[in-house]
């Protein structure tokens, strides 16, 4: 555990710069919480122009805070965060919260000073949370630095968001839930401590059993990568990324000052890593709170005991949507089930005991199902009825959930009769949802986390061939280029063991004619030139060239076509190059994600790659199992396993080329952007080949 970040959730003494007797200020809201939760370290108000606030002494400056105090709250104005960081270093306090906003968010000045603070807290050797946060809370220790009203109850959820209206809000949600966390921590800004540096700490913690995560921005791509990957294989990650599409980017931007990346590689990220990621706030912590509190499934397999039919088939509906299945349950629970509910009930699964269904009913029926080998999940559901009490259904689960190693999630549909019901479950670690379409997307999210658990641990791969020193003399020779045709890129193809089908450049029709001669007929044309990249949009290919005077004709032809359609492109000649035989069409690419770094993309591939959009993605490095992950994801990967009695292609020779670009992307951060489309795959054992690629070089 990082000793620089303890102080921000059980510190010795808390100092609150900036604190007012006003109870309509943050500071003084703070002050209140600080006093409130027990926790039992010395609290510091400072203010020159108060001597008490909430009967606690105030102290006119920071040099007069008695010791112990390691924890600076600072809730002053913009433009004296400076000085208050200065006086912070000389009391020797290393761990700052600052509330105040004004900073990057606003840019500008905001921006400056935010620069000016981090560079002054780096020199001293400070940590710092914020700005532009609401703060941290420790449940163990009782710490609450927020001005957010309410604590919830101790549990093993860790909290982390970047939106600190965020915090505030959850907390009031979650207040009479008595769903239960282990700490908060608002980050704001992000200027020192990162989303990554709190995974870090909270991974660390044994009070932490699942970290919950509410994401704007990365602002360290690569140490986002290496802490999620490291903790989720101790503890599951769960996270709600804010700002997937444009609009949603911009908001994050205007928000936090986060330069949001692209959303495509997030997911990446997140599969690789681990990361549970979710669609909504409830469901981040609907998916928390069961994976806190309950074992993995064994399996998929759900059996259901329910008063009322509608409910339970909606809730098997909703399973099916999110991979699981209705468990069948054996002859002898069916018959064990029979002995004691009432004749007329539904004793095959779902476990209908009809809308009369008492506590002991529900009691009789778990225990049945959980002693039955074919049920994994046992999943209870109760509509409420007038002489139905669901305080005494919610115990009978409770008991159940208490004698089975089996996961338990629970439905009490409805919101003002079963609120008691709900927080007894809750407080006894029984996850309960409100609707029945709830419960399917914790068990997603759960066998995902389980399947993520059973991988390999990571081991990046390397390309088997990786000539440098060619590739660093083809982009010397080129640094002036803001892109690369196929001509150059080919050649970097080459150093890093992808083949490359036979060709060379012709500059007219002459060497046209020897390059056919050595390669063989029939033969493609491709132009040449650093304009045109897409040489089939701009009508630069011609195919089947079957002997010399149809070459010489159509390269003439070629040549005068696009001098005539782009008169100011620059044109070098053209390629020549053997018509390959048939085989599976898939493209491979990497480009740059300002977040991430290189991002590898594997799918089908060939002239309407952007229709089909049969595509996958992965960050560099990658491993074998990121590999193998990226082509059993599409389409393309399935036909190159064979269908409709097609044989096999050499996949082998694909995963090869896709370790070599990545390998490329690794070696050279100066291409930007480099593309294979297509690579002709051939059946297995006879590998593939590049037919055409290009490359985009970094400017600057």
């Amino acid at each position: 555990m990082n000793p620089s970040l303890t102080p921000f959730f059980k510190p010795k003494g808390v100092a609150i710069l900036g604190a007012s007797s006003k109870p309509n200020k943050l500071s003084y809201g703070i002050l209140e919480n600080l006093l409130k939760y027990n926790y039992s370290g010395g609290v510091y108000p400072v203010n020159p122009n108060a001597s008490e606030i909430l009967g606690v002494k105030v102290y006119p400056d920071l040099a007069q805070v008695p010791d112990p105090v390691d924890l600076a709250v600072i809730v002053l104005p913009v433009g004296m965060i400076l000085e208050s960081m200065r006086d912070c270093a000389e009391r020797g306090i290393k761990a700052v919260i600052i509330i105040t906003g004004g900073f990057r968010e606003v840019g500008g000045e905001g921006a400056e000073l935010e620069r000016k603070t981090l560079e002054f807290a780096r020199e001293h050797g400070m940590r710092v949370i914020g700005p532009n946060c609401v703060g941290t809370m420790d449940m163990s220790s009782g710490l609450n630095t927020t001005f957010i009203k309410g604590m919830p109850r101790r549990g093993p959820i860790a909290f982390i968001s970047q939106s600190g209206a965020v915090c505030g809000g959850v907390v009031d949600l979650v207040l009479e839930s008595e769903i239960g966390f282990s700490h908060f921590a608002s980050l704001g800004n992000e200027m020192d401590v990162s989303e990554a540096d709190m995974i870090a700490y909270f991974g660390d913690d044994p009070d932490v059993r699942v970290i919950a995560v509410y994401l704007e921005g990365v602002q360290d791509g690569s140490r986002f990568i290496e802490e999620a990957r490291r903790v989720s294989r101790s503890k599951p990650i769960v996270m709600l990324k804010a700002g997937r599409n444009n609009a949603g980017a911009r908001a994050v931007s205007s928000h936090t000052g986060s330069l949001a990346g692209s959303y495509t590689a997030y997911q990446a990220v997140f599969d690789q890593t681990g990361v549970i990621e979710v669609e909504t706030l409830a469901e981040l912590f609907n998916v928390a709170w069961a994976l806190g509190t309950q074992k993995l499934p064994g399996g998929m397999r759900v059996a259901i005991a329910t008063n009322a039919g509608g409910a339970a088939a909606l809730l098997a509906d909703n399973l099916a949507l999110n991979g699981a299945e209705l468990a069948e349950l054996s002859p002898e629970t069916q018959a064990g089930l029979r002995t004691k509910l009432n004749p007329s009930a539904q004793v095959a699964n779902p476990v209908d005991m009809l809308g009369g269904a008492e506590p002991a009913d529900y009691l009789w029926s778990l225990e049945q199902m959980m002693r039955d080998e074919n049920v994994d999940v046992l999943a209870p559901v109760l509509v409420p009825q007038a002489l139905v009490d669901p305080l005494g259904v919610a115990q009978a689960w409770a008991q159940a959930a208490s004698q089975t190693q089996k996961t338990m999630l629970t439905c009490l549909m409805g919101e003002r009769s079963v609120r008691e019901a709900r927080a007894f479950l809750n407080k006894a670690g029984v996850p309960v949802y409100q609707y029945p379409d709830q419960v399917g997307p914790v068990l997603r999210a759960m066998r995902k986390y389980s399947a993520h658990l059973r991988k390999p641990v990571y081991m990046p791969v390397e390309a088997k061939k990786a000539d440098k020193s060619t590739v660093h003399s083809i982009l010397e020779a080129n640094s002036h280029r803001q892109s690369l045709g196929e001509f150059e890129t080919r050649k970097i193809l080459e150093a890093y063991g992808i083949a490359n089908v036979p060709g060379g450049l012709a500059a007219d029709a002459r060497q046209a004619l020897a390059i056919a001669d050595q390669v063989g007929y029939p033969v493609a044309l491709k132009i040449v030139s650093e304009s045109l990249l897409h040489k089939s949009d701009a009508g630069g290919i011609v195919l089947n060239l079957d002997d010399a005077g149809s070459l010489t004709s159509a390269f003439e032809a070629l040549l005068a076509r696009i001098r005539a359609r782009f008169p100011e492109a620059s044109i070098t000649g053209a390629m020549v190059e053997k018509m390959a035989r048939k085989g599976v069409e898939v493209i491979v690419g990497m480009r740059r994600d300002p977040s991430f770094g290189p991002m590898i993309m594997f799918g089908m591939g060939g002239t309407l790659v952007e229709q089909f959009k049969d595509i996958a993605f992965r960050i560099a490095p990658l491993s074998g199992e990121d590999i193998a992950e990226m082509i059993d994801a599409t389409i393309a990967g399935k036909l190159l396993k064979g269908v409709r009695g097609s044989g096999r292609a050499d996949i082998p020779a694909v995963q090869n080329a896709i370790a070599a670009l990545s390998q490329i992307a690794l070696d050279f951060p100066e291409i930007e952007e480099i593309e294979i489309n297509p690579l002709v795959v051939y059946p297995d054992g006879e590998g593939a080949l590049a037919l055409d690629s290009r490359a985009v070089l970094r400017q600057g």
